[in-house]
């Protein structure tokens, strides 16, 4: 392989990262599909368009690891949710819109699960790559009319699952809810926790049946305060809470010392907290490179 065509490869690298993030929901299986696609662009030649034939390759093998995964989730310990990545540093790409941000939420990518394959594929590359029908088509193998009825079957699916979440509420706004939120869960304040969930609250939490953690979603806010108060009681007095930029929304980071033992993302609606992800599971918090969270 010549130097120009690693380089070729280099430039895209961060891009397809993106693309295989958003397929899959796992940093650690995007690491790998990028990897592949390497290895594929290093036996290939006279590549016109380095780009749109990454993509496709990319595309493809994430369709066939999501085809295994669906079957290994089923069987998965407690809640699956999707892999935590910083973003404040552009690991996913440029995040300027609420759409944008919303489109790499752990909500959001939780929500692309109820897609096949194929249709997550081409749901992806329409709305987050902007890619034209025709050339969805090329990707999958298929005719732009299918393309079009894949991609409106998808938006109507997530359309009709979608909860409400709020994507317009200010930015600021959600920040001063988060901090209110950090510092009542750090105090232990019951009332003050109370005040800032909304009544349907949900927590989630993946632990992967590698810790203790609850298995079934929690609902309800005296018993999502009394969980979370209960849950930073048993962790102990070294682990701190850390604002930080995850998948697009301000997030916590739980650290005991240097280690890092969780992660926690809300989310809001009608000016409270409706609900919260939380990721637990060990292999999930060891990520890698700039994207993962181990380093931050």
């Amino acid at each position: 392989m010549t130097v120009d065509a690693v380089e070729d490869f280099e430039r895209h690298r961060s891009k397809l990262f993106g693309l295989a993030y958003r397929m899959l929901g796992s940093a650690e299986e995007a690491e790998d599909v990028v990897q592949d696609a390497f290895l594929r662009w290093h036996q290939a030649s006279a590549v016109e368009s380095p780009w749109a034939w990454l993509a496709k390759v990319a595309t493809n093998l994430c369709v066939n690891r999501l085809t295994s995964a669906r079957a290994r989730r089923v069987s998965y310990v407690g809640s699956w949710l999707p892999e935590p990545v910083l973003t404040a540093g552009g690991a996913l790409g440029p995040l300027d819109s609420a759409e944008q941000r919303e489109f790499v939420s752990l909500a959001f990518l939780v929500l692309l699960e109820r897609l096949n394959p194929v249709e997550r594929a081409v749901f992806v590359l329409r709305e987050a790559f902007d890619y034209s029908h025709r050339e969805v088509a090329e990707v999958i193998n298929s005719s732009e009319a299918n393309s079009r009825q894949l991609h409106t079957r998808a938006r109507r699916r997530l359309a009709e699952a979608r909860g409400g979440s709020d994507r317009r509420v200010d930015r600021g706004y959600r920040r001063d809810l988060v901090e209110s939120f950090l510092a009542a869960a750090q105090q232990g304040d019951l009332p003050g926790l109370e005040k800032v969930l909304a009544e349907d609250v949900t927590v989630w939490v993946d632990g992967g049946g590698r810790v203790g953690a609850a298995r079934r979603p929690i609902s309800g806010a005296s018993q999502v305060a009394r969980y979370l108060v209960g849950s930073l009681s048993i962790a102990g007095e070294g682990v701190r809470l850390l604002a930080a930029e995850v998948n697009g929304a301000l997030g916590l980071l739980a650290r005991a010392g240097e280690e890092l033992v969780g992660v926690l993302v809300p989310e809001t609606s009608e000016g409270r907290i409706s609900g919260i992800r939380i990721i637990a599971n060990p292999d999930k918090l060891r990520l890698s490179h700039s994207r993962g969270l181990s380093g931050s």
